[in-house]
């Protein structure tokens, strides 16, 4: 499996906005967006920002999606096929797939720093659906099933440290967290307001189907 080995501010400031890949540190004046380089690619001519063409406006919408959920490219169409056989609004569809993976269910969920601190507690083997342990984070998960942590000292010390990092953390409606347990229970299926980055999923409809 690929994987990105340089720094995943780079990302961010490639796409000019914050993609929440280092958690809590991307709220603070650490994060580069947030000083100069906020409009300056990575790169020795990151200051030469052309005007970018039809073709370009495109490529960037899909590659700050894939970079936002942490996913490559060989998956992201299969994932755009499956949005394509779906009944409703390709674009739309996409993205609840997207948002359905257990790694952003996790995230979500304030489990883990970042989704990429997710897949971890996921391959660690620390994460169980529906009572049995699943260590794939693509894993999509459907309305009515219940997310615990796994019954043991360790990884419940991981998520409460977490969940105590944070306090103000705020769940989103599709989510019902118990944080005593902890556990949560998925209600409803992620709708459109739920993504958390301005994105126009139509552009990466005309991207993908060219």
């Amino acid at each position: 499996m690929g994987r990105y080995l340089e720094s995943s501010c780079k990302l961010c400031r490639r796409e000019g906005i914050k993609l929440m890949l280092k958690g809590i540190r991307c709220e603070t004046a650490k994060c580069p967006v947030e000083k100069k380089q906020k409009n300056l690619a990575p790169g020795m001519h990151g200051w030469r920002r052309g005007r970018p063409s039809e073709y370009g406006v495109r490529l960037r919408e899909t590659q700050k999606v894939k970079r936002y959920y942490g996913i490559l490219d060989r998956q992201f169409m299969r994932y755009f096929q499956l949005a394509e056989k779906s009944h409703g609004n390709t674009g739309q569809m996409l993205l609840q797939i997207l948002e359905r993976r257990l790694d952003n269910v996790v995230y979500k969920l304030n489990w883990a720093p970042s989704r990429k601190g997710a897949r971890e507690l996921i391959v660690q083997g620390h994460i169980c659906v529906n009572g049995r342990k699943v260590d794939i984070g693509s894993f999509s998960i459907s309305v009515g099933d219940k997310i615990t942590v796994k019954n043991s000292p360790k990884s419940s010390k991981k998520v409460k440290q977490q969940l105590e990092s944070n306090p103000n953390f705020t769940v989103q409606s599709w989510l019902q967290l118990d944080r005593e347990k902890p556990e949560a229970t998925i209600v409803a299926l992620p709708g459109r307001d739920d993504i958390q980055i301005p994105i126009e999923e139509q552009l990466i409809v005309e991207f993908c189907a060219r």
